[in-house]
């Protein structure tokens, strides 16, 4: 589904040049869930910003269900994104001022769907999480755990193939935390290839995959039950 090639990221700033990702090589199977992982600033969260097309790579070839995305232009690259890739992130980023229905219909909004469907889509995803009875909420009436879930139903209202999750997990307490988890574990079961970058051994775990970078390339790649 993926194929990175020599796909490297750099920052200038006056003379100054630094290497946040460094001719990463890596490719990512049609229903894999792969965790990444690694100490601060080693890359994860640029990484997995390259492969929501939230930024541009510096060089290298990126591939997504066949198609060369690096050089398209910002209108191609939001067309993709729009179709084929859904958002979790810790923080949240739902807008308090719209209700929690409004909020998940924002993924909706520019796509192909009439307003009737996206409304049918949107109840949909919220009854699929729970939330049904809280459509008319702001998230700020929500516990972490509910806006959190928001979040993802949100991400996969769009029926994304690739659900890209950034510490979807670190705002919140254990219970709300193994709560989301389970849920990321369903949609990955279902078909929806999931990239988690996370901090937590545990929540690696349960990738089907680990990736583990430092310094900006990848350092382990290995399967469920290789990691030492």
């Amino acid at each position: 589904m993926i194929e990175l090639t020599q796909l490297s990221k750099r920052h200038r700033s006056g003379e100054i040049e630094t290497t946040a990702l460094d001719a990463i090589d890596l490719q990512i199977e049609a229903g894999e869930y792969l965790a990444i992982t690694g100490p601060s600033g080693c890359g994860k969260s640029t990484l997995l910003g390259l492969l929501g097309l939230l930024d541009a790579p510096s060089s290298g070839s990126y591939r997504l269900q066949g198609e060369e995305l690096v050089g398209k232009s910002p209108r191609e690259l939001a067309a993709i994104r729009r179709g084929r890739i859904g958002f979790v992130f810790q923080s949240f980023n739902l807008i308090d001022e719209m209700t929690v229905q409004d909020n998940v219909m924002l993924a909706l909004r520019y796509g192909p769907l009439p307003e009737k469907a996206q409304r049918a889509r949107t109840a949909e995803v919220l009854e699929r999480l729970g939330l049904a009875h809280r459509a008319a909420h702001h998230p700020s009436q929500l516990s972490g755990g509910q806006q959190q879930r928001v979040a993802i139903a949100r991400a996969i209202a769009a029926r994304p193939a690739l659900l890209l999750a950034d510490e979807p997990t670190g705002n919140l307490d254990s219970a709300h935390g193994q709560e989301v988890m389970r849920l990321l574990r369903e949609l990955n079961e279902e078909g929806t290839t999931l990239v988690m970058v996370t901090h937590s051994a545990e929540h690696a775990a349960l990738a089907s995959r680990t990736v583990r970078l430092l310094d900006g390339r990848v350092l382990v790649d290995a399967h469920a039950g290789q990691l030492q």
